[in-house]
């Protein structure tokens, strides 16, 4: 008998109940807020960052401390990890053994984290004060603020068809820069609040971003330009967004109040794909890379969900009471 299988399936209960099938090979991590039986604590006992493992129950994974909002892993040594937080960035080089703050007290509200595919030395983060910069690995951090109208950002995207070129959503539209973020310059874009943006696995020149209260917008010049998609969610909230790693046509996007909706032919035309999720507010949307090509949702307080037909069906995948911040794949440690 496996001795570990009676402590599998006491995590697999608590957490909503693990999904059907093993995860796939590589490291799966969700960021979130169990807000809905948070225990009252200084240290936080169940939010944070999980990892799913071999089985398919999400188990605690690294530090107990507050606001953890997502994880980066380098591209080319997967022992090195950077938690993004509200107390800052926190760094692993041993593959989450051990953690050291790298941030100064001046530094919260961390909410996204992205390594240059090419040049992965250099590191930035979208904070709720404004862009930082790293040119080592994560071990120090500068200010990138030239350029910005306003500072408030919650995500931040390394692009990989060109190295030292990001793009950064802030409360005024979308920056660019080719300078690895030392200066900035806004591109057409909404003048709204940008929530998340996402770049296709298949077509480095097709991104998307997801907006609060102007909706979904695509663009398929890397970034240059940005055209509003999916009229049914032109004035929602979309937290999510998500494009499949291996079909350049293939999206989705997700929100309050409006669920889930997949478009399979490049922003065209949506569907909604909510019937099956026990709420339509959904805040985490990912494509798992693999043949499957299975999409994660995550919805508000009633657990994460997995589907293997673009949402036609879901299944319970665990994680209940969370309230999802991200999702990140890694490939595994060493």
């Amino acid at each position: 008998m496996n001795p570990r299988g009676p402590v599998l399936l006491f995590l697999a209960l608590a957490l909503g109940g693990a999904a059907a099938v093993p995860a796939a090979p590589g490291r799966f991590f969700a960021a979130v807020a169990m807000t809905k039986a948070q225990r009252n604590s200084p240290v936080p006992a169940d939010s944070g960052l999980y990892r799913r493992d071999a089985q398919g129950a999400w188990q605690h994974f690294g530090p107990r401390i507050l606001g953890v909002a997502s994880v980066a892993v380098h591209p080319a040594w997967p022992d090195l990890l950077l938690i993004a937080s509200a107390d800052g960035v926190v760094r692993s080089a041993d593959g989450g053994r051990t953690w050291r703050k790298t941030t100064g007290w001046e530094v919260a509200d961390v909410r996204s984290l992205a390594f240059d595919p090419a040049q992965p030395a250099q590191v930035y983060a979208a904070t709720a004060w404004g862009p930082l910069r790293s040119t080592d690995r994560g071990e120090t951090w500068q200010l990138a603020q030239a350029g910005l109208a306003k500072l408030y950002s919650q995500t931040i995207l390394a692009d990989r068809a060109q190295s030292g070129r990001v793009l950064l959503g802030t409360e005024d539209g979308i920056y660019v820069s080719t300078d690895a973020a030392r200066s900035w310059t806004r591109v057409p874009s909404p003048a709204a609040t940008v929530l998340r943006l996402a770049q296709s696995g298949a077509d480095a020149r097709r991104l998307l971003a997801g907006t609060q209260g102007r909706g979904a917008w695509l663009s398929t010049d890397g970034g240059r330009t940005w055209a509003a998609t999916d009229a049914g969610t032109a004035t929602a909230n979309l937290y999510a967004v998500a494009l499949s790693p291996r079909a350049a046509e293939l999206m989705a996007v997700g929100g309050w109040g409006v669920g889930v909706r997949v478009s399979a032919d490049g922003g065209r035309t949506w569907a909604d794909r909510s019937a099956g999720l026990p709420v339509k507010q959904v805040f985490l949307l990912a494509f798992e890379p693999g043949e499957t090509e299975r999409l994660w949702a995550s919805t508000f307080e009633e657990g994460a969900f997995y589907s293997d037909d673009l949402g036609r069906t879901w299944q319970a995948g665990g994680l209940d009471g969370a309230y999802g911040l991200d999702f990140v794949f890694a490939p595994p440690a060493r």
